[in-house]
């Protein structure tokens, strides 16, 4: 590792000095290009040409010759005149042999040579050799380009900060289980040959971002303690054509060497995507591509060398890669349950301090469908947000508060708004609780405000202390209604409507179009999936199959807009009261929302 670091540093010395020089000759060359445009018209004027030197020389005109050695530009001074001229001479050998002989005719000419400054000619040299330089350091840069350079970062296992153990992953029991076999093989890859056992040779790990992909990698690496190669998809993609294959061979190379070792590829959606034709950058991931899928292939069965790639994005990789002795296992990374998140908490908060009344259990309960990665923000937020506020300890309120400002926003109390404004979010925000109080599948209010938190006036917050991996019709439908609370409201309550319904009316469409193209929910078209990125696909249904999915969505949307409505119109008091209570407090708890409400 140091010696990788030293080599590094002496390449980047060299650039570094080469750029220097560059600039040094290039500040020469123009302070001896102004020195001269300086002096170009008093030149012309007081400069004389050879002939008219000789016939000067020959008249006995001239007093002092002074020059440079090397040089063959003259200062001449002429016999009463002050100011000095200047001649330049074909030959400088042929003219100091006729001054000689003038000399020895009788002619006075004083002779001054002057030595050559260093200064000078080492710039003149700097000048002349500057395109060369200038060429020099392109190839230099393209030869570092050409090979992996800082990229390809080896974290050795032997290094105790870079020593990750499944100890340091939770929630993923399952996907540790799956995975101890790459351990066991990177361990002990005698005995699975004995057996005649083939390790799987490439690992695709899937899962939105968050979920703890390259963490479980760097855990096999730690467990197996072997050297661990990292490097992001986009790291092989440059604008040069070939380089992206050049650093595939080259990142095997390194693997070869290094073996047993794990390669780790990053988003290799980025260089793994379905190949299409071969022109502009397309070539350029299907060249890289290629180079990926023979060195997967050219692996040599002793061998000791496992690829683990992550990607969010599987349905993007070309089915190449996906084949058996290449990526043929895949293993779905998934936001972990209530108590994976616990497990994932309990990690984070080894280096935090929390007041006594704080339940980890509890805290994984209001966060369903959180990621790892979200979780240590959350957590991480709360310690910011108990230090600002001068705490000896995490409170509940540092938590909750640290959960709002991760899903809605920062709190704004400093932005004015308008009593309109501010009676508008109260009808708004208090329809949407309202209308999810009567629904059976809504969650529980556990907060309702008018106070902005990013780009939202006001929020509406759900208790979800329930993992969900199923999502029922009816539960859908009941959620546009929900959506659709804070336009009726605002429709019946003040007898007009607002921009503050976009993102409702944005997601409840999304769910609609779902329901109908997705989840074959449509009662007209049955069950039948509709999800395509061509739409020229759609035409086996007929011509008109978009205008029936366009109907059928605004019924949906249509449909769950009128029960909002009757909903509201059934519980205007409440609506009122509810709406009264937040002009007054601002911000209501689920509590005093149900003493509201019943």
């Amino acid at each position: 590792m140091k010696k990788n670091n030293n080599k590094n540093k002496t390449k980047l010395y060299s650039i570094i000095i080469a750029i220097c020089v560059l600039i040094a000759a290039a500040g020469v060359g123009i302070y001896m290009y102004m020195m001269n445009n300086q002096n170009k018209n008093k030149m012309d004027e007081n400069t004389l040409s050879y002939t008219e030197l000789i016939k000067q020389v020959e008249a006995g005109n001239i007093e002092k010759i002074e020059m440079t050695v090397g040089s063959t530009s003259l200062k001449v001074k002429m016999k009463n005149e002050e100011e000095d001229k200047k001649a330049i001479v074909p030959n400088t050998q042929t003219f100091m042999e006729l001054i000689q002989t003038k000399v020895q005719e009788g002619n006075e000419i004083e002779l001054i040579q002057n030595k050559v400054n260093p200064l000078v000619t080492t710039s003149r040299a700097l000048i002349s050799f500057l395109p060369t330089i200038i060429m020099l350091c392109l190839f230099i840069l393209l030869f570092q380009m050409q090979g992996l350079g800082d990229k390809g970062k080896v974290y050795d296992a032997e290094e105790k900060d870079t020593k990750t153990k499944f100890d340091d992953v939770a929630g993923l029991e399952e996907e540790k289980h799956e995975l101890v076999e790459i351990v066991d093989f990177l361990k002990k890859p005698e005995e699975f040959h004995k057996m005649g056992a083939k390790v799987p040779r490439g690992v695709l790990l899937c899962g939105k971002p968050g979920t703890g992909k390259t963490l479980i990698a760097k855990a096999i690496a730690g467990e197996a303690n072997v050297p661990f190669i990292s490097m992001s998809g986009s790291e092989f993609i440059e604008m040069f054509a070939g380089l992206g294959a050049s650093r595939v061979r080259k990142l095997f190379e390194k693997a070869r060497k290094m073996s047993p070792c794990i390669i780790f590829i990053d988003e290799i959606d980025a260089i793994g995507a379905r190949r299409t034709s071969n022109s502009g950058a397309e070539s350029e991931n299907n060249q890289t591509l290629n180079q990926l899928l023979v060195e997967m292939d050219g692996f040599d069965t002793e061998e000791n060398i496992i690829v683990l790639a992550a990607t969010n994005r599987p349905e993007m990789l070309d089915k190449a890669l996906l084949r058996p002795g290449r990526f043929d296992r895949q293993i779905m990374i998934a936001a972990p349950d209530q108590k994976g998140r616990e497990e994932i908490i309990k990690i984070h908060s080894k280096d935090k301090k929390f007041a006594e009344d704080v339940s980890l259990k509890s805290i994984s309960e209001d966060t369903a469908g959180f990621t790892g990665a979200e979780l240590a923000n959350v957590l991480n937020e709360a310690a910011i947000i108990a230090t600002i506020k001068r705490h000896k300890a995490i409170t509940n309120e540092d938590l909750d508060d640290a959960v709002k400002k991760v899903t809605v926003g920062i709190e704004k109390h400093s932005r004015v708004i308008s009593d309109k404004d501010k009676k508008l979010t109260a009808y708004h925000e208090a329809g949407h609780a309202i209308v999810s109080r009567y629904l059976e599948t809504q969650n529980d209010i556990k907060e309702v405000s008018i106070i902005p938190r990013g780009v939202a006036g006001g929020y509406t917050m759900y208790k979800t202390n329930e993992d969900k991996y199923y999502i029922s019709k009816t539960e859908m439908e009941e959620k546009m209604i929900a959506l659709m609370g804070g336009r009726a409201a605002e429709k019946i309550a003040l007898n007009d409507i607002s921009t503050g319904a976009s993102n409702d009316l944005e997601v409840a469409t999304k769910i609609a179009k779902d329901m109908v193209t997705v989840y074959g929910m449509s009662e007209n078209l049955g069950p039948i999936s509709l999800k395509t990125d061509d739409p020229n696909e759609l035409l086996v249904f007929g011509e008109k199959i978009e205008d029936v999915i366009g109907a059928e969505v605004k019924i949906l949307i249509d449909t769950a807009y009128l029960d909002a409505q009757k909903l509201i119109r059934e519980n205007m008091d409440k609506l009122d009261a509810v709406a009264q209570k937040l002009l007054e407090k601002e911000v209501i708890s689920g509590k005093e929302f149900y003493e509201i409400v019943g």
